[in-house]
């Protein structure tokens, strides 16, 4: 396993959910930080640079690295979390509702990777993980416009891979199924769905960041796709 101490990450989406809990694992691993977050928390992290950072905001994200950058002397690892999602039948989705889900899920992912590369490419052992979704890789009834955001960033991962591997950095798409977070809530989800008692918590998330990670750097995984035992598996 690599040794992660030392390395500087950028995590987006950092103040709560499942991007809280990997900018915890990496901390515990040694790792300085950037967290982007709309709240600019930093989670009592004391190796951390946090400012609030709206993915949408290009300009907000190219502060925030040159920050993490100045401080830590560059950025080694960029893990795109921030996402938002709303279910429901397609017809019945407000329209506020699906360009925040292609603003944020899409254009903030491709923001994220372009703020953050031109650091990453410097750096001796570069990773790049997209926090997407198993419904970036099925297609998921009342889910319509969510998968389209997640197929977006499956399809942006794919293609840096084989732009970047020659530039050393490793591009990985992260899926899990369902997670028990405030994700959605109000937007198709409720606190009493008795769906979430069988949803995996995000430090199951964190772990499988943390393994892609640490792989030895010869090789590099593409994708690690995952659901709790409460999921039936899709074809």
């Amino acid at each position: 396993m690599g040794d992660l101490q030392g390395r500087t990450a950028l995590v987006t989406g950092a103040s709560r959910g499942i991007g809280a809990a990997v900018a915890r694992a990496l901390d515990a691993e040694g790792v300085n930080l950037g967290l982007a977050s709309r709240s600019g928390d930093d989670l009592g992290i004391e190796n951390a640079v946090a400012k609030s950072a709206d993915v949408r905001d290009p300009a907000a994200l190219e502060g925030l690295a040159g920050a993490t950058a100045d401080r830590f002397g560059g950025i080694d690892i960029l893990v795109i979390n921030a996402g938002v999602g709303a279910y429901g039948p397609f017809l019945d989705l407000p329209f506020e509702h699906l360009e925040e889900m292609i603003d944020v899920n899409v254009k903030g992912a491709i923001y994220s990777a372009r703020v953050a590369l031109p650091y990453l490419v410097k750096s001796e052992a570069a990773d790049l993980v997209m926090l997407a979704s198993e419904a970036g890789r099925r297609g998921l009834p009342l889910e319509a416009v969510y998968c389209s955001s997640k197929f977006a960033q499956v399809g942006l991962t794919r293609a840096l891979d084989h732009e970047l591997r020659e530039q050393g950095v490793r591009c990985t798409t992260v899926a899990p199924g369902g997670v028990a977070t405030d994700f959605a809530m109000g937007r198709g989800r409720t606190p009493d769905m008795p769906e979430l008692s069988g949803m995996m918590p995000p430090e199951d998330v964190a772990d499988a960041v943390l393994y892609v990670l640490t792989r030895p750097r010869n090789h590099r995984i593409l994708e690690v796709a995952f659901r709790p035992m409460s999921e039936a598996s899709m074809g």
